[in-house]
């Protein structure tokens, strides 16, 4: 019989007779028939279930990520469709961290179902918290079956040094991938032919050719990279897993994996992608194609972070000397000035570099750091390019490359954050320059404590003080801004000696740009085009302010002239019979066609005549604000008359609005009518107004109020955006308390006032002296805001007015005694208000008190008596309580408002 372990044969001749205890025959002992074949044992941390009934299998782990480190011992069951059974199972975890150390024996007696064809096992061992258990080491897992060890498996937990940050990889950097065409047993590197399309009928082995930077420098680890090929319908063609061991002084990882066959015609015309999987995230992503030929070139590769693909190669080494690295600064295109200092500060550096060969001592290090200030387009980070270069040349950098950040890239959302991510941007620059771009936007606030640019600033201080060198730090920016970076921090100018201001092309030296810009699109400019890129770029140039974008400007230029002049040949009838020249010449109709400045149309509605007039009664019947009325009233002929005649209402009016005024002296009341009035006249395409305030637009926390703001105006796109007391979006919070968030909102506002400019308008009201103060507050805010409605405090007459237009509403008439001593008592109220009165509001409040003495005089009297006197009749009695005397009323600072004293 079969029990799994061990089963007794007798040879063929002892059959015919019974074998006997004292001549006993040879037996055959046979180990091998076991109820189970052993499939596999695997590692994971992911406890996701995917198709299949697999797992996220792989053998390096971030130890702050894991927390539990499974295995799965999987096996065949041999009594498939036969028989239950049942079977004996250990797991065992080893560390060899500090030798061989046992961490845990995990034991299982399982009844295997003759249903299931394949066995899984499956238990893990850690500790819940990430980072908890698990350090840096190598580990395996055994796997035992019925006593006897089955299988190993070892993985590796790393340490990257610091918890991840969301969005950066603390391990690698993904700097070169190409594609290119093999057999099975690979191409060496220096014959290699890369492609971005292949062969059908003659590619055996695409491989992907890996190139990453070890952000690990002078750590071992292991690193484990998944690369997966996939066709158009994302059906998986292969996938091939590379281990490989870094070493401290790797500096640059290699990888290469290839799927396919020796026999050709294995890959089918498709589209494909081959994407990189490092730690269960997807690092880069290569889209190619299959098709009838081979075509040479470097795939665009797509990033985790960019939405179009890039091209990624490796560093190119610089074999340029000195002279011809200088000399190539000499050809870049206008830069006079610069060229000169930066042709100085090489020749000082030599000096200096001269004087230390002789002996002589500098107390000062050579200081690489620069600002460069100009406005965008300028060659700044070209030229920062070329010093780089220059400093390596020097011996002043080991690598002179390149690294561009801005905001975005140093500081971080939440606390502690912001150092970790400032970290790996110097260590990526490390032997080159961190160009830091709009470099003041790392100081908004000098008072802002709370704002993490501030942390950005003093690790930057402290790494060009302190530092382990080998780094130029070149930070770049607009002029007024910049000098209020450096101001931020004492220890920030002395760090940066050298200046350059990067003056905006001339236009002759534009119109040479424009060339060049044409000969890398790979077109060329008819004479009389030629003349119309000259024209605009003169027109341009003279209407420049600091945003001119002076070279990207050019190039954004042709690039436009370059999409026109594709559009006018596929147009014709047959694109594909054009010849070949007349692919590349842009004529001056391409140039004519482009348009600068795209205006965004209103929505062409109909003027609604019924809610027009309804708004406009609405408006007449309120009570004083003649001005107002009167401004409103003109506007609305305007209007109406500029989309009769079908003008441009948008460029014409700056419907953005200011409301000033005292509490209680209709701010709101005439928003809503005006939103309702344009509504009518067609100009906002729902009409409806959304009412907020700081409390609505502004977050405590950094990132959060630019998102709660833009929701705001998104819920306001098509109408009004109603702002009460905004000027508090400018003041502190009480107490004195640092790090608000204000400013924040009124940037974002401003960006979407001119983005959506038309598509929905701003109302912003407020008191006088603080709206004043708003206003003042950010340079932006005066010129978006073209129209200011002044609301002047209600005389004692409109007081009166509006007393009895309330009384009427509560269904009440004033006796003429009553009338009087209610019109003195305003008046009284009137000469002595001070700031916090509430005008129509204190109204309303004197309207609420004699209503009130009124219901009570009433519910005093007998029913008999009440019959006979008239319900609606206000009586002097019921006004009495309002005394004319200043010890008798208060004004209520905290409501800004009028509460009358001296009530039941």
């Amino acid at each position: 019989m079969v029990d799994g372990k061990k089963a007794v044969c007798y040879p063929p001749s002892t059959l015919d007779h019974p074998p006997s205890t004292l001549n006993p025959p040879p037996i055959i002992e046979i180990y091998t028939l076991k109820n189970y074949k052993l499939k596999e044992l695997r590692t994971y941390t992911s406890t996701e279930w995917l198709a299949d009934n697999r797992k996220k299998y792989r053998q390096v782990f971030d130890r702050y990520q894991t927390t539990y480190v499974y295995a799965e011992l999987s096996f065949y069951n041999k009594l498939f469709d036969i028989e239950d059974w049942d079977i004996e199972v250990e797991l065992r975890c080893f560390s060899l961290k500090k030798g061989k150390k046992e961490l845990c024996i995990l034991p299982f007696r399982r009844k295997v179902s003759k249903y299931d064809h394949t066995v899984y096992v499956r238990e893990g061992w850690g500790n819940k918290s990430e980072g908890a258990f698990w350090k840096k080491g190598t580990y395996y897992w055994e796997a035992w079956i019925e006593g006897e060890k089955v299988a190993t498996k070892y993985f590796y937990i790393e340490d990257p040094g610091d918890e991840e940050i969301p969005g950066l990889n603390p391990f690698i950097e993904v700097q070169s991938i190409k594609l290119y065409e093999g057999p099975y047993d690979d191409v060496p590197e220096e014959e290699r032919q890369y492609y971005r399309q292949f062969s059908a009928e003659d590619t055996r082995y695409i491989y992907v050719e890996i190139v990453l930077r070890n952000m690990l420098y002078g750590k071992a680890w292991h690193c484990e990279l998944f690369t997966k090929f996939f066709n158009d319908a994302r059906e998986l063609k292969g996938q091939v897993v590379r281990l490989q061991r870094i070493e401290k002084k790797d500096e640059w990882i290699k990888i290469t994996a290839g799927w396919g066959s020796n026999v050709k015609g294995s890959w089918r015309e498709d589209r494909y992608t081959a994407e990189l999987i490092f730690m269960d995230r997807l690092i880069a992503a290569i889209p190619f194609e299959v098709e009838e030929e081979f075509e040479k070139g470097i795939p665009g590769v797509i990033l985790p972070d960019r939405l179009a693909p890039v091209i990624l190669s490796p560093e190119v080494e610089d074999d340029d000397s000195f002279e011809e690295v200088m000399a190539k600064m000499e050809d870049l295109i206008g830069l006079v000035d610069i060229k000169e200092q930066v042709r100085n500060h090489a020749k000082y550096i030599q000096f200096l570099q001269l004087r230390k060969n002789r002996g002589f001592e500098e107390k000062d290090e050579i200081n690489v750091h620069s600002i460069f200030i100009g406005n965008p387009g300028t060659g700044k980070t070209t030229v920062a390019g070329m010093m780089g270069r220059l400093y390596r040349k020097m011996g002043l950098l080991t690598k002179g490359h390149v690294h561009v950040v801005d905001r975005v890239d140093l500081v971080g959302e939440y606390i502690g954050q912001t150092a970790p991510k400032v970290k790996s941007a110097i260590e990526k620059a490390r032997g080159g320059v961190l160009f830091i771009d709009e470099a003041y936007s790392l100081a908004r606030s000098t008072e802002d404590t709370k704002d993490f640019g501030r942390e950005v600033i003093e690790i930057l201080v402290r790494e060009m003080s302190n530092g382990p060198g080998d780094l130029a730090v070149i930070v770049a920016g607009y002029p007024k801004e910049m000098k209020q970076f450096l101001d931020s921090n004492p220890g920030l100018k002395s760090r940066f000696r050298l200046n350059f201001e990067f003056s905006d092309y001339l236009p002759q030296e534009l119109s040479v740009i424009a060339e060049y810009a044409c000969r890398e699109k790979g077109v060329e400019l008819t004479e009389n085009a030629r003349g119309k890129i000259d024209e605009i770029i003169v027109d341009a140039y003279r209407k420049r302010d600091r945003t001119f974008g002076n070279a990207r400007f050019v190039y954004d230029l042709i690039e436009k002239a370059k999409i026109n002049l594709g559009l006018r040949i596929m147009s014709l009838e047959a694109p594909e019979m054009v010849n070949k020249e007349d692919l590349a010449v842009i004529h001056l109709d391409d140039v004519q066609l482009i348009r600068l400045d795209r205006t965004q149309e209103l929505p062409n509605i109909p003027v609604d005549e019924g809610l027009l007039q309804e708004s406009l009664d609405e408006l007449s019947h309120l009570i004083g604000m003649e001005r107002i009325k009167a401004q409103i009233n003109e506007m609305v002929r305007l209007v109406r008359f500029y989309r009769q005649s079908n003008r441009d209402v948008l460029n014409s009016f700056f419907l953005h609005t200011v409301f000033i005024g005292n509490p209680g002296t209709g701010k709101t009341t005439v928003a809503r009518i005006l939103t309702k009035i344009y509504k009518a006249l067609g100009v906002l395409e729902r009409g409806h107004m959304v009412e907020t305030d700081r409390q609505g637009l502004v977050a405590g926390y950094v990132g959060q109020t630019a998102i709660k703001t833009t929701e705001k105006i998104d819920e306001a796109m098509g109408g009004v955006l109603f702002i009460d007391e905004a000027y508090a979006l400018t003041q502190r919070p009480t107490g004195g308390a640092q790090g608000d968030f204000g400013d924040e909102a009124i940037q974002t506002l401003l960006k979407r006032m001119e983005d959506n400019r038309g598509f929905f308008f701003v109302f912003v009201a407020g008191y006088p002296d603080n709206m004043e103060s708003f206003l003042k507050a950010n340079p932006g805010l005066s010129s978006r805001f073209d129209k200011i409605l002044k609301f002047e405090d209600y005389s004692p007459e409109e007081l009166h007015r509006i007393a009895l237009m309330m009384l009427s509403e509560n269904d009440l008439i004033p006796s003429p005694e009553a009338e009087e001593h209610l019109k003195n008592y305003l008046s009284y109220i009137y000469e002595y208000r001070d700031k916090y009165f509430g005008n129509a509001r204190t109204v309303r409040s004197v309207v609420q008190e004699v209503v009130k003495e009124h219901n009570l005089r009433f519910a005093a009297l007998p029913a008999e008596e009440r019959a006979n006197m008239p319900e609606n009749l206000l009586t002097l009695e019921d006004v009495a309580s309002l005394k004319m005397d200043k010890t008798d009323f208060v004004f209520n600072k905290k409501t800004i408002g009028f509460r009358a004293s001296g009530g039941r």
